[in-house]
């Protein structure tokens, strides 16, 4: 192994001439991390562990948010109305809907639509067990929400008791047989009830696509007469959000303002970013889901910087004589310390490119197995790149103290 650090090094003469010792290249560094290849496919493969754990909990956790905020994306408008006292639209609080009537009064208002929100219990058709759904009711002579479902089945939902299925919804409630008998024009009816409530026979129109959440495993969408039906205990002439659609060329600032001046204390007036801000923070915040994805990022960092700690003291501590003798020819500590810092970085790259690939395979495999908006991003991508460098870098550093005990004296013993 001396040899390949001989080979590297600057010659006795060149010492003796006292020119500057030149630092040394990086395949120095390859060729000291790959003489053991057993430890070498080590390390790779707990960086490789590190990075594809911190992508995917990135990924879930960014995939939270993002579901969450799926309805807020679906709503047509550009300036929205809740009550102050909601926290997140799955725990909306009711407003009194006069507020909508006040709005449309501001010429740059093309229309104003009322949405309600509630959780309700499903019975399977199929298994005939409950389970808690989404229910979302809007006016359909509204055009209120962006999918093509709705839009294409809208006028069905002025039947009574009817209802249109999410066809990303989770598989319990038989989502596929769902789709399937409505694919085959099958009548498809089961009961709806609010929870600890009263059965309601609904009969499914048709479908659309949103995609679970967090908070629920399915939705439905239902008229604003079927949902005061569903729930009858709900207060009369009130919503729980206000969609606000503007005249075109219409600032969004301006109207916003000039709403936030017209209503009274008990709305809240957002921009569609901070409609959907409210939902990001009470995740991030107000549950402990988000704190838990961190935390995983931050162990696997951990787990990944020991990892790499332990590979790199060990090989400085298997060859400080040649690193003695490398001190002893002219090289700088900090000529030493960039060898390791250098075999860090290779680490970390060839690490973290296995853990890429492996983490889109498992962005992909969750989006298929739950239809949640995950994804692999080039922002995660470079963040994880970012933190694994990082990771490595620091190990590397402290494992480079060991080179302090490298005396050139030593060797001569």
């Amino acid at each position: 192994m001396i040899d390949q650090f001989l080979s590297d090094s600057p010659s006795a003469s060149a010492v003796a001439e006292a020119q500057p010792v030149r630092r040394p290249r990086i395949f120095l560094a390859w060729r000291q991390m790959t003489r053991e290849k057993t430890r070498l496919v080590v390390a790779i493969l707990g960086i490789t562990f590190a990075a594809l754990l911190m992508m995917v909990q990135l990924g879930i956790r960014d995939a939270l948010f993002d579901s969450a905020t799926l309805l807020h994306r679906s709503l047509a408008g550009e300036v929205f109305l809740m009550s102050p006292h909601s926290a997140s639209v799955i725990a909306a609080q009711p407003f009194s809907d006069r507020r909508l009537d006040q709005a449309q009064s501001l010429p740059e208002v093309a229309g104003v639509s009322g949405v309600y929100v509630a959780f309700a219990q499903w019975e399977n058709h199929r298994t005939h067990t409950a389970r808690n759904l989404y229910v979302i009711g809007v006016d359909p002579d509204q055009p209120v929400l962006d999918l093509e479902g709705f839009r294409n089945h809208r006028h069905a939902l002025k039947q009574s008791d009817t209802v249109l299925f999410d066809e990303y919804s989770r598989p319990e409630f038989s989502t596929d047989e769902v789709v399937s008998d409505l694919e085959r024009r099958m009548p498809v009816a089961t009961e709806m009830s609010p929870i600890a409530g009263r059965l309601r026979r609904v009969t499914v129109a048709g479908t659309f696509k949103l995609g679970p959440t967090f908070g629920g495993d399915a939705n439905v969408i239902t008229s604003d007469l079927n949902f005061r039906r569903l729930f009858p205990a709900r207060r009369k002439g009130t919503i729980d959000i206000g969609v606000v659609r503007l005249t075109p060329g219409a600032d969004p600032e301006r109207a916003i303002a000039r709403l936030r001046a017209l209503l009274p204390a008990d709305v809240r007036v957002m921009s569609r970013d901070e409609f959907q801000e409210i939902d990001r923070s009470y995740w991030a915040s107000s549950k402990p889901l988000g704190y838990i994805f961190n935390l995983n990022v931050a162990m696997a960092f951990l787990v990944g910087s020991i990892i790499v700690y332990q590979i790199l003291y060990t090989d400085v501590s298997e060859h400080l004589a040649e690193y003695a003798t490398l001190k002893a020819i002219g090289y700088t500590d900090g000529a030493l310390w960039w060898v390791v810092l250098q075999e860090a970085f290779l680490l970390a790259v060839f690490g973290f490119l296995p853990g890429f690939a492996l983490a889109s395979a498992a962005h992909l495999g969750i989006n298929n197995a739950t239809h949640l908006p995950i994804a692999m991003t080039p922002a995660r991508a470079l963040s994880v790149l970012a933190l694994t460098l990082t990771m490595c870098l620091i190990a590397g550093s402290l494992a480079v103290r060991r080179l302090r005990h490298a005396d050139p004296a030593d060797i001569f013993k």
